[in-house]
């Protein structure tokens, strides 16, 4: 009762990186709030799903394991939930904001009253302080996540309605291991119980995903080119100094609105986070917008003719220079200086 759940989305038999970073940060939140951490998997011919979540800590698993609950669909999904929310009474839940959260998230709290925040970018747990009520909140989620377009932060709380929810994108959040051998309790429910044959109406006879045709999220050298690039032509050098370093290349909301970019390679508050080792900024501005996609790399150098980029106070390192001329000589001075 009252404890944290994360739901775990499936795909091909896995738990997906981003339920894995959601039970992370969840374990956080439940030390801070003392309270258990509880994972839920629906799907088909589930094995090995314990060894894959009980390592983030996982205090306890709810297993819903029937014919028809692979490939999603919201209908028994949205009806496992509800009625295990209404039985277990959860404090707060997260999910991944996916395409299959961002179907399953909203309908949850309609059903539950329970209001959703999504795309959070942070979570943390903090009191709150009614004064025209009087009253005082302890131990609220708090729902973070950029708003009027990305010109704010706004905090989000919800005080009086349970569960919390929130939905985050992957790459937000760090996945970390809390111990190889850490061991929670499996509870394998009878799914005819949760949901009608009602719920089974839509039945997946094809399902095609086509695969990400780059690895932005996984790549330790992030390459990024904004606006101030100023053509697609010149978006190929970062392409030729990716090909030196072994990296990807990435683009700002406006460089992939002029056509200089992929959509699938956009990073920031509408596109993927990344985390590298290495990102470089390519006359990119630096909206808040883009900063909370890439505000997380462990070194930020910044090449822009405008030395008063908002970028560049996150950077550590500023190149001042047009992208046409320093990113050439980065290739030279490179490729010189790694024989």
């Amino acid at each position: 009762m009252n404890n944290l759940f994360v739901y775990c989305e499936i795909e091909e038999g896995n738990v997906v990186d981003v339920s894995l970073e959601l039970l992370t940060k969840g374990r956080s939140l439940a030390n801070q709030l003392k309270c258990q951490l509880e994972a839920i998997v629906i799907g088909t011919n589930l094995k090995d799903i314990e060894n894959q979540v009980f390592p983030y800590g996982v205090d306890k698993l709810h297993v819903f394991d029937g014919k028809g609950l692979y490939p999603y669909t919201s209908l028994p999904h949205t009806s496992v939930l509800v009625k295990l929310f209404q039985e277990e009474q959860p404090q707060i839940c997260l999910m991944g904001a996916t395409v299959i959260g961002r179907d399953l998230g909203p309908r949850v709290s309609s059903a539950l009253h329970s209001g959703l925040t999504a795309d959070c970018t942070s979570l943390e747990i903090g009191d709150h302080e009614d004064k025209k009520a009087g009253i005082t909140y302890k131990d609220l989620l708090y729902q973070i996540r950029p708003a009027f377009g990305g010109n704010i932060v706004a905090t989000i709380i919800n005080p009086e309605h349970r569960p919390q929810m929130a939905t985050v994108r992957e790459g937000v959040m760090k996945k970390e291991i809390l111990s190889p051998t850490y061991k929670g309790e499996v509870v394998k429910h009878e799914v005819k119980d949760y949901v009608s044959d009602s719920d089974f109406i839509v039945n997946v006879i094809e399902r095609h995903v086509e695969k990400a045709k780059h690895n932005l999220k996984g790549s330790p050298i992030v390459i990024a080119g904004g606006y101030g690039v100023g053509s697609k032509e010149n978006f190929n050098l970062l392409f030729d100094l990716a090909k030196v370093l072994n990296a990807e290349v990435g683009a700002s909301r406006a460089a992939v609105d002029a056509g200089f970019a992929d959509h699938d390679r956009q990073i920031g508050q509408t596109g993927v986070t990344v985390r590298p080792k290495l990102y470089i900024a390519c006359g990119i501005s630096g909206q808040i917008q883009h900063i909370a996609g890439m505000q997380e790399s462990s070194m930020i150098i910044s090449i822009n003719n405008d030395a008063d980029a908002p970028i560049n106070t996150i950077a550590d390192y500023v190149i001042n220079g047009a992208i046409e001329e320093v990113v050439p000589k980065m290739i030279k001075y490179y490729k010189a200086n790694s024989k």
